[in-house]
C-alpha cells in the first residue's frame, strides 16, 4: 500500500499558494458534488456570488473536521424586543481555535416583528399603534398587505438560534477562507436592501417581462396530503426568500395557513393540497 507523506507545519507556519490553491478547490468540489442549490446555497439576484446557508456551512465545517461552538451569547433583549448577540468558534479535532463568528438577530427586524393577521377580525381588533398596511410587488404591481405586531416572545427561540446560525455562517467563512467562493447575510436582508447590497457587487441585471400567469387550475382531493411538487415548490420559494431555517420556514407556512399564534406547523409533509396551494400563492406574491 502506498502511504503518503504529510509534512506537519506546525501552528503559525505559514501556508503555501499551492496549499491555499488546493483548499480552495476542495470547497468548490464539495460545492458541486455535494451541496444543492436553494438547499445549501442560493444566489440573490445580481449578486455575483452563491450565498452560503446553514446547511452549506454545515457541509464545509464537516470537510475541514471543524466543529462549531457557541461560546458566547449575550441577551440584549428589552421589554419590548428579544435580541441575541452569539459568537462561535471554530475549534479542529485537536482543539486549536481556527475561527470566530459574529451574528445577531432581533424580533425588531421586520420579518419578525410582523405578520398577516389570520382573518381581517384580528387585524380589526388589534390596537392601531400594533397594525399597520404594507406595499407589497404582485405580479409586477404594488398592493396593499395587512400586518400585525407579533408577540416577541414567540420568536424568542427563533431569533436564538438565527443568531446562531449567522454567527457559525461567519465563522465557517472566516475559518475556511471562503468568501471567495460565497457571500453571506445577503438573506438575511431585507428585498430592498438585499437588491442595495447586490447591486453594489455588479451592474443591475435586466429582467424579463413577466408574462400574464396562466389561470389557477382547479385542485384535486384538497384534503389529501401536499404533493411532493408542491413541497419542492415551498421549500424552493422559501430559500429563495432566503428564509432557510426550519423553525422560520415552520413558523412562515404557519402563519400563512392561519394557525394561530403559539401554533406552529411541526412537518411540512402535514400540509394539505389545499393549504399548499395556498402557501405557494403567498410566497409567490411575496416574490413577484
Amino acid at each position: 500500500m502506498k502511504k503518503e507523506i504529510v509534512e506537519y507545519r506546525g501552528e503559525g507556519m505559514p501556508l503555501t499558494a499551492a496549499e491555499i490553491r488546493a483548499q480552495v478547490q476542495l470547497i468548490q468540489q464539495v460545492m458541486e458534488a455535494v451541496m444543492v442549490r436553494d438547499v445549501h446555497y442560493g444566489t440573490i439576484p445580481g449578486t455575483q456570488k452563491p450565498t452560503l446557508y446553514k446547511a452549506g456551512a454545515e457541509k464545509i465545517l464537516t470537510t475541514f473536521r471543524i466543529a462549531a461552538y457557541p461560546r458566547e451569547i449575550e441577551d440584549l433583549s428589552t421589554h419590548d424586543e428579544i435580541r441575541y448577540r452569539v459568537r462561535v468558534h471554530g475549534l479542529t479535532t485537536d482543539g486549536q481555535l481556527v475561527g470566530v463568528g459574529v451574528g445577531e438577530c432581533s424580533s425588531s427586524e421586520d420579518k419578525y416583528r410582523w405578520r398577516r393577521p389570520v382573518c381581517d377580525e384580528e387585524y380589526d381588533e388589534t390596537p392601531e399603534d400594533r397594525r399597520r398596511e404594507v406595499w407589497k410587488r404582485y405580479q409586477g404591481k404594488g398592493q396593499k398587505q395587512k400586518q400585525i405586531r407579533t408577540t416577541p416572545a414567540d420568536v424568542a427561540n427563533t431569533i436564538l438560534k438565527m443568531a446562531k446560525k449567522r454567527a457559525q455562517i461567519d465563522m465557517t467563512l472566516t475559518a475556511t477562507a471562503a468568501s471567495d467562493v460565497f457571500d453571506q447575510d445577503l438573506e438575511d436582508l431585507p428585498e430592498g436592501l438585499a437588491q442595495e447590497a447586490a447591486s453594489e457587487q455588479r451592474p443591475p441585471v435586466q429582467t424579463p417581462e413577466r408574462k400574464k400567469p396562466a389561470e389557477k387550475p382547479t385542485i384535486k382531493d384538497p384534503g389529501a396530503r401536499a404533493s411532493d411538487p408542491q413541497l419542492k415548490a415551498i421549500h424552493a420559494m422559501l430559500s429563495k426568500l432566503g428564509i432557510t431555517d426550519d423553525l422560520e420556514r415552520h413558523g412562515k407556512v404557519s402563519t400563512i395557513i392561519g394557525l394561530r399564534p403559539g401554533e406552529t406547523l411541526t412537518s411540512m409533509s402535514l400540509l394539505t393540497k389545499a393549504q399548499a396551494s395556498t402557501v405557494i400563492d403567498a410566497l409567490n406574491e411575496e416574490l413577484a
